[in-house]
């Protein structure tokens, strides 16, 4: 799926976030532009996207081969080079803000690898302009990057307009959790008083030397652990996350065992598929282990973590690698627009229910993928 395409702009000389709309009756709101991906003209002081190859008689234009990743009311951003990103898109829940591409941690797994840029202004005030036009019906919304607590300042900042223009959105922020070591954050944040954050925090063993050998910085695991019963000092919500990969399933049980002794109070915990994106790629083989040789401890510290009451799921794994004592706990949390089926999936009878694989998954996957003839009957 399309997020970003290029075009050749004319007059566009600043960055402009925009609704967009097929239908020129909606462009007396000026959040509006117009896509034209049709033989007709248009005249008028709003920005046009054409897939028409002539100049149209509007001011500002730009020209694009295709329209067809742009749904009626999607939100996107558009700069002088060109650039058209799909900010929102309204027919998806599984939209986020990007806030940064940098980040205090180099976890080998990485999936979108830090970069030591000057970007924290250009996407704040962009998401300034972008927040106030989702719909106030959007249900979910997640903050990533990079690590968004490197914002400092403008990141209460970013929290206080979401709350401030969607008040019933949940909000997800992924983060490293380590910022909250200082309390000062922690409180500033509670400070904000919204009930409908959550933060993603990950803890990648209860072994202090491998969450550090994993992130890559020192001290980070008794950063993360302080963090985040600062958090939950002040009642806000926090998600453990563990990315399961060959470093980090050696202790599971240990891990789940001690999640209930030493953080009972965290709202969820998920054990995460690993994607091969980023740093993954050039970690593979640190990191790569087929899925049967971790699900035994991976089943045991589910279900020791669920008869302990202790919210927990499993994410970005296909129902056909999981034994059905875990089918429960599985869910659909691929983004759809990087989300694929292969083909034994076509001929499955539990695809739809199934989250399916990351695209990256092309590159490496499990052999033991298989396709079920019928639907178990506890589905």
């Amino acid at each position: 799926m399309k997020l970003h395409i290029k075009g050749t702009p004319k007059n566009v000389n600043e960055i402009l976030v925009l609704k967009v709309t097929r239908y020129r009756n909606k462009l007396n709101d000026s959040s509006y532009c117009l896509l034209i991906d049709d033989f007709s003209d248009y005249n008028g002081d709003s920005i046009a996207i054409t897939t028409r190859e002539e100049q149209l008689t509007c001011s500002k234009q730009i020209y694009v081969k295709t329209l067809d990743h742009l749904s009626e009311d999607d939100i996107v951003s558009i700069d002088k080079r060109g650039n058209i990103r799909t900010l929102y898109r309204v027919n998806s829940r599984q939209n986020s803000l990007f806030v940064t591409e940098r980040c205090n941690s180099n976890c080998l797994m990485c999936s979108q690898p830090p970069k030591d840029i000057d970007d924290i202004m250009h996407h704040h005030n962009i998401h300034k302009k972008l927040i106030p036009l989702i719909p106030k019906s959007c249900k979910e919304l997640g903050i990533t990057g990079g690590e968004p607590t490197i914002l400092g300042d403008l990141f209460i900042e970013l929290l206080s307009i979401l709350k401030n223009e969607l008040p019933q959105t949940e909000i997800h922020v992924l983060t490293n959790g380590r910022s909250f070591a200082i309390n000062a954050l922690a409180q500033k944040i509670s400070e904000v008083n919204h009930p409908r954050i959550m933060f993603g925090i990950p803890l990648y063993s209860d072994y202090y030397q491998i969450h550090d050998y994993v992130v890559q910085s020192k001290d980070a695991y008794y950063q993360t652990l302080m963090g985040i019963s600062n958090l939950k000092r002040y009642g806000i919500r926090v998600e453990l996350r563990m990315v399961l990969h060959e470093i980090t399933i050696s202790r599971l049980e240990n891990y789940s065992k001690f999640i209930y002794k030493n953080l009972p109070f965290v709202d969820h915990v998920a054990f995460m598929g690993l994607e091969i994106m980023g740093f993954t790629k050039a970690n593979l083989d640190k990191l790569w282990i087929e899925p049967s040789e971790y699900i035994i401890p991976l089943e045991k510290a589910v279900l020791y973590l669920a008869s302990k009451k202790i919210n927990v799921s499993i994410y970005n794994t296909p129902l056909c690698l999981l034994p059905f004592t875990l089918w429960e706990f599985a869910v659909k949390s691929i983004s759809d627009w990087k989300n694929i089926y292969f083909d034994e999936c076509e001929k499955c009878a539990v695809k739809v229910q199934c989250g399916g694989f990351f695209k990256s998954a092309e590159s490496k996957r499990s052999n033991q993928i298989k396709a079920f003839d019928t639907v178990p009957v506890f589905l």
